[in-house]
Protein backbone atom coordinates (compact mmCIF):
# COMPACT_ATOMS: atom_id res chain seq x y z
CA UNK A 1 0.00 0.00 0.00
CA UNK A 2 1.22 3.50 -0.89
CA UNK A 3 1.56 6.26 1.71
CA UNK A 4 -0.39 8.83 -0.35
CA UNK A 5 -2.28 8.71 -3.62
CA UNK A 6 -3.37 11.89 -5.42
CA UNK A 7 -6.19 10.89 -7.77
CA UNK A 8 -8.01 12.49 -10.70
CA UNK A 9 -5.69 15.46 -11.05
CA UNK A 10 -4.38 17.22 -14.13
CA UNK A 11 -0.61 16.80 -13.99
CA UNK A 12 1.81 19.51 -15.11
CA UNK A 13 5.10 17.71 -14.66
CA UNK A 14 7.55 20.64 -14.72
CA UNK A 15 9.26 19.73 -17.99
CA UNK A 16 7.23 22.11 -20.15
CA UNK A 17 5.45 19.17 -21.79
CA UNK A 18 1.64 19.25 -22.17
CA UNK A 19 -0.46 18.60 -19.08
CA UNK A 20 -2.23 15.26 -18.78
CA UNK A 21 -4.75 13.49 -16.58
CA UNK A 22 -3.34 11.01 -14.08
CA UNK A 23 -2.76 9.85 -10.54
CA UNK A 24 0.39 10.10 -8.41
CA UNK A 25 1.51 7.76 -5.65
CA UNK A 26 3.95 8.72 -2.90
CA UNK A 27 5.92 6.29 -0.74
CA UNK A 28 8.69 7.02 1.75
CA UNK A 29 8.91 10.65 0.68
CA UNK A 30 9.32 9.97 -3.03
CA UNK A 31 7.13 9.67 -6.09
CA UNK A 32 6.62 5.94 -6.59
CA UNK A 33 4.16 5.87 -9.49
CA UNK A 34 2.47 8.15 -12.02
CA UNK A 35 -0.41 6.79 -14.10
CA UNK A 36 -3.77 5.14 -13.51
CA UNK A 37 -4.28 4.27 -9.84
CA UNK A 38 -8.07 4.28 -9.60
CA UNK A 39 -8.09 0.69 -8.27
CA UNK A 40 -5.26 1.30 -5.80
CA UNK A 41 -5.47 2.51 -2.21
CA UNK A 42 -3.23 4.36 0.23
CA UNK A 43 -3.10 5.44 3.85
CA UNK A 44 -4.05 8.91 2.61
CA UNK A 45 -6.03 9.52 -0.57
CA UNK A 46 -6.63 12.97 -2.03
CA UNK A 47 -9.13 13.67 -4.80
CA UNK A 48 -7.64 16.35 -7.07
CA UNK A 49 -10.50 16.45 -9.58
CA UNK A 50 -10.60 19.86 -11.27
CA UNK A 51 -7.18 20.73 -9.79
CA UNK A 52 -3.67 20.94 -11.22
CA UNK A 53 -0.84 18.94 -9.70
CA UNK A 54 2.65 20.35 -10.26
CA UNK A 55 6.14 20.19 -8.77
CA UNK A 56 6.73 22.43 -5.78
CA UNK A 57 8.08 25.82 -6.79
CA UNK A 58 11.80 26.55 -6.45
CA UNK A 59 12.61 30.12 -5.44
CA UNK A 60 16.19 30.65 -6.63
CA UNK A 61 16.39 34.26 -5.47
CA UNK A 62 15.33 34.21 -1.86
CA UNK A 63 16.58 36.20 1.13
CA UNK A 64 15.07 34.32 4.07
CA UNK A 65 18.63 33.66 5.25
CA UNK A 66 20.05 37.21 5.24
CA UNK A 67 16.78 38.59 6.66
CA UNK A 68 17.24 35.92 9.38
CA UNK A 69 13.77 34.50 8.72
CA UNK A 70 14.95 30.88 8.58
CA UNK A 71 15.89 31.24 12.25
CA UNK A 72 13.13 33.56 13.50
CA UNK A 73 10.27 31.88 11.65
CA UNK A 74 11.29 28.54 10.09
CA UNK A 75 7.71 27.85 8.97
CA UNK A 76 8.16 30.53 6.26
CA UNK A 77 4.39 30.58 5.87
CA UNK A 78 4.06 33.26 3.19
CA UNK A 79 6.21 31.12 0.90
CA UNK A 80 4.37 27.87 1.62
CA UNK A 81 1.05 29.51 0.76
CA UNK A 82 2.61 30.35 -2.63
CA UNK A 83 3.51 26.72 -3.28
CA UNK A 84 7.24 27.17 -2.67
CA UNK A 85 8.99 23.99 -1.51
CA UNK A 86 12.64 24.95 -2.05
CA UNK A 87 14.49 28.23 -1.50
CA UNK A 88 18.02 29.23 -2.47
CA UNK A 89 19.82 31.73 -0.22
CA UNK A 90 23.18 33.44 -0.39
CA UNK A 91 22.00 35.76 -3.15
CA UNK A 92 23.24 39.17 -4.28
CA UNK A 93 26.69 38.75 -2.76
CA UNK A 94 25.53 38.10 0.82
CA UNK A 95 25.56 34.65 2.41
CA UNK A 96 25.69 33.47 6.01
CA UNK A 97 28.77 31.33 5.33
CA UNK A 98 31.66 30.88 5.02
CA UNK A 99 32.84 33.53 7.47
CA UNK A 100 36.53 34.44 7.74
CA UNK A 101 35.78 35.64 11.29
CA UNK A 102 32.81 36.44 13.50
CA UNK A 103 32.83 40.11 12.49
CA UNK A 104 31.85 39.26 8.94
CA UNK A 105 28.23 38.68 9.96
CA UNK A 106 28.01 42.48 9.85
CA UNK A 107 27.93 42.14 6.07
CA UNK A 108 24.17 41.51 6.35
CA UNK A 109 23.47 44.48 8.63
CA UNK A 110 21.79 46.33 5.77
CA UNK A 111 18.92 43.83 6.08
CA UNK A 112 18.80 42.93 9.78
CA UNK A 113 19.94 44.27 13.15
CA UNK A 114 22.99 42.07 13.74
CA UNK A 115 23.21 43.15 17.39
CA UNK A 116 20.19 40.94 18.09
CA UNK A 117 21.45 37.75 16.50
CA UNK A 118 23.74 34.97 17.61
CA UNK A 119 25.41 32.24 15.57
CA UNK A 120 27.84 29.40 16.11
CA UNK A 121 29.44 28.64 12.76
CA UNK A 122 32.17 29.83 10.41
CA UNK A 123 32.42 27.24 7.63
CA UNK A 124 29.77 26.38 5.06
CA UNK A 125 29.54 22.85 6.42
CA UNK A 126 28.91 24.12 9.96
CA UNK A 127 26.26 26.54 8.71
CA UNK A 128 24.38 23.94 6.69
CA UNK A 129 24.45 21.58 9.67
CA UNK A 130 22.95 24.31 11.86
CA UNK A 131 20.19 25.03 9.33
CA UNK A 132 19.43 21.32 9.23
CA UNK A 133 18.70 21.43 12.97
CA UNK A 134 16.13 24.24 12.66
CA UNK A 135 13.32 22.21 11.13
CA UNK A 136 12.47 24.35 8.10
CA UNK A 137 9.15 23.80 6.41
CA UNK A 138 10.89 23.67 3.02
CA UNK A 139 14.20 22.71 1.44
CA UNK A 140 17.11 25.12 1.65
CA UNK A 141 20.30 25.47 -0.38
CA UNK A 142 22.73 28.36 -0.57
CA UNK A 143 25.25 30.15 -2.71
CA UNK A 144 28.50 31.69 -1.44
CA UNK A 145 28.30 35.47 -1.29
CA UNK A 146 31.19 37.39 -2.81
CA UNK A 147 30.58 40.29 -0.43
CA UNK A 148 30.72 37.92 2.53
CA UNK A 149 34.04 36.50 1.35
CA UNK A 150 35.50 39.91 0.55
CA UNK A 151 34.52 41.63 3.77
CA UNK A 152 36.26 38.90 5.70
CA UNK A 153 39.49 40.49 4.53
CA UNK A 154 38.82 44.17 3.79
CA UNK A 155 36.28 44.83 6.56
CA UNK A 156 34.76 48.25 6.01
CA UNK A 157 37.53 49.37 3.67
CA UNK A 158 36.67 49.89 0.04
CA UNK A 159 39.80 48.82 -1.82
CA UNK A 160 41.32 46.25 -4.11
CA UNK A 161 42.01 42.75 -2.85
CA UNK A 162 45.69 41.87 -2.44
CA UNK A 163 47.10 38.74 -4.13
CA UNK A 164 47.45 37.05 -0.73
CA UNK A 165 43.84 37.85 0.16
CA UNK A 166 42.68 36.63 -3.22
CA UNK A 167 44.40 33.32 -2.60
CA UNK A 168 42.57 32.97 0.72
CA UNK A 169 39.22 33.90 -0.86
CA UNK A 170 39.71 31.19 -3.46
CA UNK A 171 40.56 28.69 -0.75
CA UNK A 172 37.41 29.56 1.22
CA UNK A 173 35.23 29.35 -1.90
CA UNK A 174 36.72 25.98 -2.81
CA UNK A 175 36.03 24.61 0.66
CA UNK A 176 32.48 25.94 0.62
CA UNK A 177 31.78 24.33 -2.74
CA UNK A 178 33.14 21.01 -1.47
CA UNK A 179 30.90 21.33 1.59
CA UNK A 180 27.76 21.72 -0.50
CA UNK A 181 27.32 25.29 -1.74
CA UNK A 182 25.39 25.42 -5.02
CA UNK A 183 27.42 28.26 -6.47
CA UNK A 184 28.60 31.82 -6.02
CA UNK A 185 26.83 35.19 -6.06
CA UNK A 186 27.85 38.82 -6.41
CA UNK A 187 26.14 42.06 -5.41
CA UNK A 188 28.23 44.48 -7.45
CA UNK A 189 25.91 47.42 -6.75
CA UNK A 190 26.74 47.40 -3.03
CA UNK A 191 29.46 49.51 -1.47
CA UNK A 192 31.92 46.80 -0.49
CA UNK A 193 31.86 45.10 -3.89
CA UNK A 194 31.81 48.08 -6.25
CA UNK A 195 35.59 48.15 -6.55
CA UNK A 196 35.86 44.45 -7.32
CA UNK A 197 37.31 44.06 -10.80
CA UNK A 198 35.94 41.77 -13.49
CA UNK A 199 39.19 39.82 -13.16
CA UNK A 200 38.57 39.25 -9.45
CA UNK A 201 35.08 37.92 -10.17
CA UNK A 202 36.30 35.78 -13.06
CA UNK A 203 38.99 34.11 -10.95
CA UNK A 204 36.37 33.11 -8.41
CA UNK A 205 33.93 32.06 -11.14
CA UNK A 206 36.57 29.68 -12.49
CA UNK A 207 36.41 27.78 -9.21
CA UNK A 208 32.63 27.63 -9.42
CA UNK A 209 32.92 26.26 -12.95
CA UNK A 210 35.34 23.56 -11.76
CA UNK A 211 32.74 22.37 -9.25
CA UNK A 212 29.87 22.68 -11.73
CA UNK A 213 28.16 25.41 -9.72
CA UNK A 214 26.20 28.42 -10.91
CA UNK A 215 27.30 32.07 -10.84
CA UNK A 216 24.49 34.51 -10.01
CA UNK A 217 24.97 38.25 -10.11
CA UNK A 218 23.18 41.37 -8.95
CA UNK A 219 24.91 43.32 -11.71
CA UNK A 220 26.75 46.63 -11.24
CA UNK A 221 23.93 48.82 -12.39
CA UNK A 222 20.26 48.59 -13.30
CA UNK A 223 19.81 52.18 -14.48
CA UNK A 224 21.81 53.90 -17.19
CA UNK A 225 24.64 51.38 -16.59
CA UNK A 226 22.42 48.36 -17.38
CA UNK A 227 23.88 47.40 -20.76
CA UNK A 228 27.51 47.63 -19.64
CA UNK A 229 26.65 45.64 -16.53
CA UNK A 230 24.97 42.85 -18.52
CA UNK A 231 27.90 42.80 -20.95
CA UNK A 232 30.33 42.38 -18.05
CA UNK A 233 28.39 39.42 -16.68
CA UNK A 234 28.27 37.77 -20.10
CA UNK A 235 31.99 38.39 -20.64
CA UNK A 236 32.84 36.66 -17.35
CA UNK A 237 30.69 33.67 -18.30
CA UNK A 238 32.27 33.54 -21.74
CA UNK A 239 35.81 33.62 -20.34
CA UNK A 240 35.22 31.03 -17.62
CA UNK A 241 32.47 28.79 -19.03
CA UNK A 242 30.50 29.12 -15.80
CA UNK A 243 26.71 28.85 -15.81
CA UNK A 244 25.35 32.40 -15.45
CA UNK A 245 22.19 33.65 -13.75
CA UNK A 246 21.45 37.39 -13.71
CA UNK A 247 19.48 38.22 -10.57
CA UNK A 248 16.18 40.15 -10.83
CA UNK A 249 16.93 41.64 -14.25
CA UNK A 250 15.32 45.06 -14.60
CA UNK A 251 15.72 48.60 -15.93
CA UNK A 252 15.19 51.15 -13.16
CA UNK A 253 13.85 54.62 -13.88
CA UNK A 254 11.63 55.76 -16.76
CA UNK A 255 14.59 57.20 -18.69
CA UNK A 256 16.18 53.76 -18.72
CA UNK A 257 13.19 51.59 -19.54
CA UNK A 258 14.18 51.53 -23.21
CA UNK A 259 17.38 49.66 -22.26
CA UNK A 260 15.51 46.51 -21.23
CA UNK A 261 14.95 45.37 -24.81
CA UNK A 262 18.66 45.65 -25.56
CA UNK A 263 19.52 43.77 -22.36
CA UNK A 264 17.20 40.91 -23.37
CA UNK A 265 18.74 40.90 -26.86
CA UNK A 266 22.21 40.59 -25.33
CA UNK A 267 21.07 37.59 -23.31
CA UNK A 268 19.47 35.92 -26.30
CA UNK A 269 22.58 36.52 -28.42
CA UNK A 270 24.78 35.05 -25.68
CA UNK A 271 22.56 31.95 -25.63
CA UNK A 272 23.00 31.44 -29.35
CA UNK A 273 26.78 31.62 -28.89
CA UNK A 274 26.68 28.77 -26.40
CA UNK A 275 26.69 30.61 -23.07
CA UNK A 276 24.50 29.01 -20.40
CA UNK A 277 22.71 32.19 -19.29
CA UNK A 278 19.34 32.79 -17.67
CA UNK A 279 17.86 35.52 -15.49
CA UNK A 280 15.19 35.68 -12.82
CA UNK A 281 12.31 38.10 -12.48
CA UNK A 282 9.60 38.93 -9.95
CA UNK A 283 6.23 40.12 -11.32
CA UNK A 284 5.99 43.61 -9.82
CA UNK A 285 6.84 47.14 -10.96
CA UNK A 286 8.13 48.20 -7.53
CA UNK A 287 11.59 47.22 -6.32
CA UNK A 288 12.86 46.69 -2.80
CA UNK A 289 16.36 47.64 -1.73
CA UNK A 290 18.44 49.61 0.74
CA UNK A 291 18.13 53.39 0.56
CA UNK A 292 21.83 54.19 0.42
CA UNK A 293 22.26 52.76 -3.09
CA UNK A 294 20.43 55.84 -4.42
CA UNK A 295 23.36 58.05 -3.34
CA UNK A 296 26.35 58.90 -5.56
CA UNK A 297 28.91 56.09 -5.39
CA UNK A 298 31.63 58.12 -3.66
CA UNK A 299 29.37 58.92 -0.68
CA UNK A 300 29.31 55.30 0.49
CA UNK A 301 33.02 54.57 0.02
CA UNK A 302 34.55 53.32 3.26
CA UNK A 303 31.31 51.89 4.59
CA UNK A 304 28.42 53.10 6.71
CA UNK A 305 30.43 55.13 9.24
CA UNK A 306 32.19 57.12 6.53
CA UNK A 307 28.91 57.62 4.65
CA UNK A 308 27.18 59.06 7.73
CA UNK A 309 30.15 61.31 8.45
CA UNK A 310 29.97 62.75 4.95
CA UNK A 311 26.21 63.27 5.08
CA UNK A 312 26.51 65.13 8.40
CA UNK A 313 29.11 67.55 7.04
CA UNK A 314 27.25 70.66 5.75
CA UNK A 315 29.55 71.31 2.77
CA UNK A 316 29.69 67.68 1.70
CA UNK A 317 25.93 67.43 2.06
CA UNK A 318 25.52 70.31 -0.40
CA UNK A 319 27.64 68.43 -2.94
CA UNK A 320 25.64 65.23 -2.42
CA UNK A 321 22.34 67.05 -2.96
CA UNK A 322 23.69 68.78 -6.06
CA UNK A 323 24.70 65.44 -7.59
CA UNK A 324 21.40 63.83 -6.59
CA UNK A 325 19.61 66.67 -8.45
CA UNK A 326 21.73 65.97 -11.52
CA UNK A 327 21.03 62.24 -11.52
CA UNK A 328 18.17 60.71 -13.49
CA UNK A 329 16.69 59.01 -10.43
CA UNK A 330 13.24 60.07 -9.23
CA UNK A 331 13.57 60.15 -5.44
CA UNK A 332 9.86 60.96 -5.07
CA UNK A 333 9.09 57.31 -6.00
CA UNK A 334 10.69 55.98 -2.79
CA UNK A 335 8.61 54.58 0.07
CA UNK A 336 10.16 53.58 3.38
CA UNK A 337 9.36 49.98 4.28
CA UNK A 338 11.78 48.99 7.05
CA UNK A 339 13.82 51.30 9.25
CA UNK A 340 15.23 51.50 12.74
CA UNK A 341 13.20 54.66 13.38
CA UNK A 342 9.68 55.08 14.74
CA UNK A 343 7.18 52.61 13.23
CA UNK A 344 5.06 55.49 11.98
CA UNK A 345 7.78 56.37 9.48
CA UNK A 346 7.33 53.02 7.73
CA UNK A 347 4.81 53.20 4.85
CA UNK A 348 5.59 56.89 4.36
CA UNK A 349 6.80 58.02 0.95
CA UNK A 350 9.76 60.35 0.64
CA UNK A 351 7.51 62.79 -1.24
CA UNK A 352 4.96 62.75 1.58
CA UNK A 353 7.65 63.43 4.20
CA UNK A 354 9.08 66.22 2.05
CA UNK A 355 5.69 67.92 1.79
CA UNK A 356 5.02 67.60 5.52
CA UNK A 357 8.44 68.99 6.45
CA UNK A 358 8.70 71.58 3.68
CA UNK A 359 11.94 70.05 2.36
CA UNK A 360 13.20 68.64 -0.91
CA UNK A 361 13.03 64.88 -1.49
CA UNK A 362 16.83 64.80 -1.60
CA UNK A 363 17.05 66.42 1.83
CA UNK A 364 14.57 63.90 3.23
CA UNK A 365 16.60 60.96 1.87
CA UNK A 366 19.71 62.25 3.63
CA UNK A 367 17.86 63.06 6.87
CA UNK A 368 16.33 59.58 7.02
CA UNK A 369 19.69 57.91 6.39
CA UNK A 370 21.34 59.92 9.16
CA UNK A 371 18.52 59.39 11.66
CA UNK A 372 18.41 55.63 11.03
CA UNK A 373 22.20 55.26 10.91
CA UNK A 374 21.93 53.99 7.36
CA UNK A 375 19.57 51.09 8.13
CA UNK A 376 16.66 51.76 5.77
CA UNK A 377 14.98 49.38 3.34
CA UNK A 378 12.69 50.93 0.76
CA UNK A 379 10.27 50.20 -2.03
CA UNK A 380 10.55 52.17 -5.25
CA UNK A 381 7.95 52.33 -8.01
CA UNK A 382 10.47 52.60 -10.83
CA UNK A 383 9.87 49.72 -13.26
CA UNK A 384 7.93 49.48 -16.51
CA UNK A 385 5.01 47.06 -16.59
CA UNK A 386 5.77 46.30 -20.23
CA UNK A 387 9.35 45.39 -19.34
CA UNK A 388 8.18 43.12 -16.52
CA UNK A 389 5.80 41.44 -18.98
CA UNK A 390 8.58 40.89 -21.50
CA UNK A 391 10.85 39.46 -18.81
CA UNK A 392 8.22 37.05 -17.49
CA UNK A 393 7.44 35.64 -20.95
CA UNK A 394 11.05 35.51 -22.15
CA UNK A 395 12.13 31.87 -22.75
CA UNK A 396 15.26 32.33 -20.63
CA UNK A 397 13.60 33.73 -17.50
CA UNK A 398 13.05 31.98 -14.18
CA UNK A 399 10.32 33.16 -11.81
CA UNK A 400 11.52 34.13 -8.34
CA UNK A 401 10.30 36.22 -5.42
CA UNK A 402 13.49 38.06 -4.46
CA UNK A 403 11.78 38.00 -1.08
CA UNK A 404 11.58 36.22 2.26
CA UNK A 405 9.17 34.11 4.26
CA UNK A 406 6.88 35.82 6.81
CA UNK A 407 3.86 35.05 8.94
CA UNK A 408 0.87 37.38 9.34
CA UNK A 409 1.94 38.26 12.88
CA UNK A 410 5.00 40.02 11.49
CA UNK A 411 2.79 42.98 10.63
CA UNK A 412 2.94 43.91 14.33
CA UNK A 413 6.56 45.00 13.81
CA UNK A 414 5.32 47.85 11.64
CA UNK A 415 7.53 46.77 8.77
CA UNK A 416 6.02 47.32 5.35
CA UNK A 417 7.30 44.29 3.48
CA UNK A 418 7.11 43.92 -0.30
CA UNK A 419 4.02 42.04 -1.57
CA UNK A 420 6.33 39.67 -3.48
CA UNK A 421 7.03 37.98 -0.14
CA UNK A 422 3.41 36.81 -0.12
CA UNK A 423 2.33 36.62 -3.74
CA UNK A 424 5.01 36.35 -6.45
CA UNK A 425 4.34 32.83 -7.76
CA UNK A 426 0.50 32.85 -7.64
CA UNK A 427 0.59 36.32 -9.22
CA UNK A 428 2.28 34.91 -12.32
CA UNK A 429 -0.15 31.99 -12.54
CA UNK A 430 -3.23 34.16 -11.98
CA UNK A 431 -2.33 37.26 -13.97
CA UNK A 432 0.02 36.14 -16.73
CA UNK A 433 -1.37 32.65 -17.35
CA UNK A 434 -5.07 32.51 -16.49
CA UNK A 435 -6.24 36.11 -16.87
CA UNK A 436 -4.07 37.39 -19.71
CA UNK A 437 -2.91 34.21 -21.40
CA UNK A 438 0.54 35.56 -22.28
CA UNK A 439 2.22 32.42 -20.85
CA UNK A 440 0.90 28.87 -20.90
CA UNK A 441 0.42 26.84 -17.73
CA UNK A 442 3.12 24.37 -18.70
CA UNK A 443 5.71 27.02 -19.50
CA UNK A 444 5.00 29.01 -16.34
CA UNK A 445 5.32 25.92 -14.15
CA UNK A 446 8.55 25.00 -15.99
CA UNK A 447 9.96 28.43 -15.10
CA UNK A 448 9.12 27.76 -11.44
CA UNK A 449 10.28 24.16 -11.15
CA UNK A 450 12.06 22.14 -13.81
CA UNK A 451 14.15 25.00 -15.20
CA UNK A 452 15.46 26.35 -11.86
CA UNK A 453 16.20 22.80 -10.68
CA UNK A 454 18.30 22.12 -13.76
CA UNK A 455 20.01 25.52 -13.67
CA UNK A 456 21.05 25.27 -10.03
CA UNK A 457 21.98 21.60 -10.08
CA UNK A 458 19.16 20.53 -7.76
CA UNK A 459 18.87 16.83 -8.46
CA UNK A 460 15.75 14.67 -8.18
CA UNK A 461 13.46 17.66 -7.72
CA UNK A 462 11.60 20.12 -9.91
CA UNK A 463 10.00 17.50 -12.15
CA UNK A 464 7.21 15.01 -11.39
CA UNK A 465 8.72 11.66 -12.29
CA UNK A 466 9.12 8.31 -10.57
CA UNK A 467 11.94 8.31 -8.01
CA UNK A 468 12.07 12.08 -7.47
CA UNK A 469 11.46 13.62 -4.07
CA UNK A 470 7.76 14.26 -3.53
CA UNK A 471 7.73 18.07 -3.54
CA UNK A 472 4.30 18.81 -5.01
CA UNK A 473 1.60 21.44 -5.20
CA UNK A 474 -2.13 20.92 -5.78
CA UNK A 475 -3.92 24.11 -6.80
CA UNK A 476 -7.19 25.27 -8.29
CA UNK A 477 -6.47 27.00 -11.62
CA UNK A 478 -9.66 29.04 -11.31
CA UNK A 479 -9.03 30.24 -7.76
CA UNK A 480 -5.27 30.67 -7.48
CA UNK A 481 -4.59 34.32 -6.78
CA UNK A 482 -2.22 36.65 -4.97
CA UNK A 483 -3.88 39.00 -2.47
CA UNK A 484 -0.88 40.95 -1.15
CA UNK A 485 -0.65 44.60 -2.17
CA UNK A 486 1.73 47.47 -1.50
CA UNK A 487 -0.83 48.94 0.92
CA UNK A 488 -1.62 45.61 2.63
CA UNK A 489 1.11 43.05 1.94
CA UNK A 490 0.25 40.75 4.86
CA UNK A 491 -2.21 38.55 2.99
CA UNK A 492 -1.57 34.93 2.11
CA UNK A 493 -2.24 33.83 -1.45
CA UNK A 494 -5.28 31.67 -2.11
CA UNK A 495 -6.15 28.75 -4.38
CA UNK A 496 -3.36 26.40 -3.31
CA UNK A 497 -4.91 23.45 -1.50
CA UNK A 498 -1.97 21.17 -0.75
CA UNK A 499 1.79 21.50 -0.56
CA UNK A 500 3.97 18.42 -0.08
CA UNK A 501 7.60 18.68 1.00
CA UNK A 502 9.53 15.42 0.78
CA UNK A 503 6.27 13.51 0.87
CA UNK A 504 4.95 15.25 4.00
CA UNK A 505 1.88 17.47 3.88
CA UNK A 506 2.99 21.00 4.76
CA UNK A 507 -0.24 22.66 3.59
CA UNK A 508 -3.45 20.66 4.03
CA UNK A 509 -6.71 21.92 2.51
CA UNK A 510 -5.27 25.42 2.51
CA UNK A 511 -4.06 25.31 6.12
CA UNK A 512 -0.49 25.16 7.41
CA UNK A 513 0.37 21.95 9.26
CA UNK A 514 3.08 21.38 11.85
CA UNK A 515 5.20 19.31 9.45
CA UNK A 516 8.77 20.58 9.07
CA UNK A 517 10.09 18.19 6.45
CA UNK A 518 12.48 20.53 4.64
CA UNK A 519 15.96 19.22 3.86
CA UNK A 520 19.27 21.00 3.41
CA UNK A 521 20.32 20.73 -0.23
CA UNK A 522 23.99 20.25 -0.97
CA UNK A 523 25.65 20.32 -4.36
CA UNK A 524 26.31 16.80 -5.56
CA UNK A 525 30.01 15.98 -5.90
CA UNK A 526 31.16 15.49 -9.47
CA UNK A 527 33.04 12.40 -10.55
CA UNK A 528 35.62 14.73 -12.05
CA UNK A 529 36.50 16.57 -8.84
CA UNK A 530 39.90 16.04 -7.31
Amino acid sequence: MYDIIIKNGTIIDGTGNPKFAGDIAISEGKISFIGDLHNEHAHCEIDAFGKYVSPGFIDVNNHSDTYWRIFLDPALESLLYQGVTTIIGGNCGSSLAPLANHEVIRSIQKWVDVKKISFNWLSMGEFLHEVGQKGLSMNFGTLVGHGTLRRGFVGDEVRDISPAEMKLMKKMLTSAMKEGALGFSTGLVYTHAKLASSREIAELAEIVKKYNGVYTTHIRGEGSELIKAVEEAIRIASETGVRLQISHLKAMGKKNWKLMEEALNLIETARTSGIDIHFDVYPYTSTGSVLYITLPDWVTEGGRTMMLSRLKDPETRKRVIREMHQSDFDFSKITISISSLDKTLNRKSVLELAQIQGKTVEDVVIDVLIASEGHVVTMMEVLSEKNVDNAVINPFSIISSNGSGYCLEHRETGEMVHPRNFGAFPRVLATYVRDRGVVGWEEAIFKMSGLPAKKFGITNRGVLTKGNHADLVIFDPEKIKDLATIENPYQYSQGIDYVFVNGQIALNSGKITDQRAGEVLRRKASLFEF
